[in-house]
């Protein structure tokens, strides 16, 4: 276990920001991609944060190139289940981020994004939740969307929305795309940075949560198939 300091690539095992912050790492034996996976940004948005989980907790490994998993980005609004930290900033508007900063969510911003400068994912996804079910007549609303903040719209979004919406053919539990870009958003910020996919996956609240954490592992599982870390059977 180690502390990741500056713009140094992490060796595979479990590293820490914080006492509470595990960012997970796993190298295949095959060469291929990276893929960062991490929830958690806003702690009253549980669904992505309990799907790492379980995935971690059944092995999820990779089969090419390189997985890093941060199931829980901001430990203390988790904890209080709510978007931001008691008192504190929200964290997906702090980006790029500052080490020198006085507030706690700039500082680890920056922390991520030293992280991604490093490793340089070809693949970035933050998984989050909507109390809006989407409708393109109201914005904002973002529930079942995979949300990209740079255009254009990378063509794996596309495809996943198809394979979504053949798993999971309900009418409400539908998926589309979105464009909807967010200047200090993690997402927007890092896709700027590295040039790399960055998609911001949202399920509908309105789902119970066994539901929405049952998409949300879709999702992460459909991604990773789709660059080749993680085919699926």
């Amino acid at each position: 276990m180690g502390h990741p300091r500056g713009v140094t690539r992490l060796s595979p095992g479990v590293h820490y920001f914080t006492p509470t912050l595990p960012i997970h790492v796993f190298d295949a034996r095959e060469p291929g991609p990276t893929a960062l996976i991490q929830a958690g940004i806003h702690g009253d948005e549980v669904a992505g944060v309990h799907a790492l989980q379980e995935l971690l907790e059944e092995d999820f490994r990779p089969a090419r190139g390189r997985l890093i998993v941060v199931p829980v980005m901001n430990p203390p609004a988790y904890r209080a289940r709510q978007r931001s930290a008691p008192g504190g900033l929200d964290l997906n508007r702090c980006f790029p981020g500052d080490a020198g900063a006085p507030e706690r969510e700039r500082r680890l911003a920056r922390r991520f994004m030293d992280l991604v400068l490093a490793e340089r994912p070809a693949l970035m996804a933050t998984l989050h939740e909507s109390q809006k079910r989407y409708h393109p007549d109201v914005r904002p609303s973002f529930g079942q969307t995979l949300v990209y903040g740079v255009e254009p719209m990378p063509e794996i979004i596309a495809r996943t929305i198809d394979r979504l919406n053949a798993r999971f053919p309900e009418e409400d539990a539908r998926w589309a795309p979105q464009y909807y870009p967010v200047a200090t958003s993690s997402t927007e910020v890092i896709v700027d940075a590295i040039g790399c996919v960055g998609i911001c996956v949202e399920t509908w609240m309105g789902f119970p949560e066994p539901r929405r954490v049952e998409m949300q592992r879709a999702v992460v599982e459909l991604l990773l198939d789709d660059i080749g870390v993680r085919p699926l059977a």
